[in-house]
Order: structure tokens, then sequence, then C-alpha cells
């Protein structure tokens, strides 16, 4: 993998155009951070609870960009999802979007943001079936290698890698696109949240932690390039 390098100047452009959206509450926006989808349905929302800092923490080591410590956790009818250039869903179980949740969701992402489900086994079947009420008219399609999202910081030449073993497929990322731009991005057989946790949880390699560590480096990357703060 190549570490993408010259990136000052980009950065602070992203800092000077992004950040200041959050100024209305200094504490809670001064830095950018994940939001995780805390959906209904009985599915884990919550699941991989070191993850999302560690990612933070890493991405904020990589690329300079401020980062806070934690995410926030936002339910998909609220209006502070508006806020979030990065939205991530994850868990084993069932997933529901209701009407508003789905028109919610919906805005928000024609407008600018960017949502990552991340499967980590289980989740499959529901999440196919609950992004049809977001997107009724879009299909989920296979996210070619050589898209950006593979070559943002580092490179993924192959496309996300493979972190946990479960049916023995190869690891997927999957699209949903509007107006030419990926405003769903679905990590299928990659389990890139495991990769994320603390070490001592999953005892995963270092190695194979480093490669989920740079391609959610990648996500957040290319969701800040791509945001534009929307209003409901």
């Amino acid at each position: 993998m190549t570490h993408k390098s010259g990136n000052i100047i980009y950065w602070l452009l992203i800092s000077l155009l992004v950040l200041p959206a959050y100024s209305q509450d200094k504490q809670q926006w001064e830095r950018f951070t994940i939001a995780r989808l805390k959906y209904d349905g009985g599915g884990d929302w919550y699941a991989d609870p070191s993850s999302l800092p560690n990612l933070l923490e890493f991405a904020a080591n990589q690329t300079g960009i401020p980062c806070a410590e934690r995410e926030a956790i936002v339910e998909p009818s609220s209006r502070e999802i508006f806020n979030y250039p990065y939205l991530y869903l994850t868990g084993h179980g069932r997933i529901t979007f209701s009407a508003e949740d789905a028109a919610n969701l919906r805005r928000h992402l024609t407008a600018g943001g960017f949502l990552h489900v991340d499967d980590n086994y289980g989740l499959d079947e529901h999440f196919r079936r609950e992004i049809k009420k977001v997107f009724p008219d879009q299909v989920l399609q296979e996210v070619p290698f050589s898209h950006e999202i593979y070559h943002s910081h580092f490179d993924f030449p192959a496309g996300p890698p493979k972190i946990h073993e479960h049916d023995k497929k190869p690891p997927q990322g999957f699209g949903i696109f509007y107006e030419e731009r990926m405003v769903v991005y679905y990590t299928y057989e990659s389990d890139l949240g495991d990769g994320w946790e603390d070490p001592d949880v999953h005892n995963d390699p270092e190695a194979v932690r480093l490669q989920a560590l740079r391609m959610g480096t990648n996500l957040v990357v290319y969701a800040l390039s791509r945001f534009n703060r929307s209003d409901s």
C-alpha cells in the first residue's frame, strides 16, 4: 500500500470548509467524528465498541485531520445526522427503518452525506431489505477497484481487505450512487469493524488490523472530501 503524501494544503482547506460548520456547539463540533446509527429492529447497533475510537485516532495520526476521541450516536430520524459527513451502521442482526428514518437518511445522503454499512455477520439480508426503503429505485452494485475510495489515502488495488472469515467468501464492497457520487458503501464479508477493535478483542495479527485501519482511513477521507453540510 502507498501512503498519499503532500496533502497539507488539501487538509487545511478541508478544515476551513468543514469544521467551521460544527462551531455552533464548539464542545461537540470542533473536531471531525463518525456518527454511529442507533437503528430499531433489535440488532446490536452498538457492536464493536472500541472500533470507532481506534479508527478516529489512527485517521488523525495518519492524515492530520482533527478528530474527536469518540464517535457520536444518532438515530436515523434525527436532524442531527445532517451535521455528520460519515454515518456508520453495523451489527449482527435485524434492522428496521421507519418511513421517517428512510426519508431523513435519503435527504442527508443525496445532499452530501455518506453512509458506511459494515456487515458484522448476519446483517446482510436485513440491510438489503431496509436500504430499499431509502433508495427504492437504486440497486447495490459492486464498487470497481479503480474507485477512489480504494485510493483516497492508501492504495487497495484489490478492494476491501479480508479481516475475518465467515462463509469462505471473498470480501466485497458494494455501493449506491446518486448523481455519480457514492452515497452508501457496504462492506460485505470483510468485517472492518472487528479489525478496528482493540488488539485483545479478536487477537488479530497486527498486519490485519493495520489493513482494516488503513481502509477505514480511506473512508474518512472520502466522506470528508465529498461532504456538503445538508439541512433537513
